[in-house]
């Protein structure tokens, strides 16, 4: 008898102060103004039951997204088993309440967080945001997917062809771009067309040289400069910052 008090008396303490997490998939309206930035660590979440969805990462943010003050963002992480998913819902402020604006759903190849990010990427000075969706080459292409805050529509933009590795803005070129490793390493920079990711150029850096190649906006490439003298081997993996002049 002692030992089953003892038990329920572990068992209340244990439920005591859980978070409160969105459930699985469904819109999170919010009128809390308190908050802002807030994100749940995967070993302060609750076990789910077998087979039903289980939250393992959860951000939020009503200060930084967007208008700031006026946007929110929910990004949430769900596990099933074998299969991941996100879904990232973004609010404006109407009349002091919150209005779900646009909502996304999204496979997710990764066990890793989310890891939002939120930053400026197309020089709008609204803050734009990333999410880890996938990790290759044993971690080192972080691959994450962009979405882009439209002020006209007010709306939250996943860019298609968004989803690249090591991506971030090149403030000297003022557009957006990625590095991936493979055999060899490659830069590829690219510019936001309506709401799309197009390449603008690559720089494919191998042990038998450096491949410059450039994109016309019908996404046709032309090598624009092939040198055998600059290799993987005298470079090491190197992302470049321009690619018209050759700069590291």
């Amino acid at each position: 008898m002692k030992y089953c008090f003892s038990l329920i008396y572990i068992v209340l303490l244990a439920c005591r102060d859980q978070p409160d997490i969105p459930p699985p998939a469904a819109s999170i309206v919010s009128t809390d103004k308190t908050d802002s930035n807030k994100h749940i660590a995967n070993d302060t979440l609750q076990p789910a039951l077998k087979d039903t969805p289980q939250l393992k990462d959860y951000f939020a943010d009503s200060l930084r997204i967007g208008k700031k003050g006026h946007n929110k963002i929910q990004v949430a992480q769900y596990s099933t088993g074998d299969s991941n998913y996100v879904t990232i819902s973004f609010f404006s402020k109407q009349q002091d309440q919150w209005q779900l604006k646009n909502e996304y759903q999204f496979e997710k190849n990764s066990e890793i967080d989310c890891q939002t990010q939120l930053s400026d990427f197309n020089n709008d000075s609204f803050n734009d945001m990333t999410y880890i969706s996938n990790a290759a080459a044993r971690g080192a292409n972080e691959v994450r997917r962009l979405l882009i805050y439209d002020n006209k529509k007010d709306q939250l933009i996943a860019l298609k062809n968004g989803e690249q590795p090591n991506i971030g803005y090149n403030k000297k070129l003022k557009c957006i771009d990625a590095f991936a490793i493979h055999g060899g390493c490659i830069t590829i920079f690219f510019r936001i067309k309506g709401d799309s990711l197009v390449e603008l150029a690559s720089i494919d850096l191998s042990p038998e040289g450096l491949t410059i190649t450039e994109y016309d906006k019908h996404g046709n490439g032309k090598v624009i400069r092939n040198d055998t003298t600059i290799t993987l081997i005298t470079e090491g993996f190197m992302r470049y910052s321009n690619y018209k002049p050759l700069q590291k």
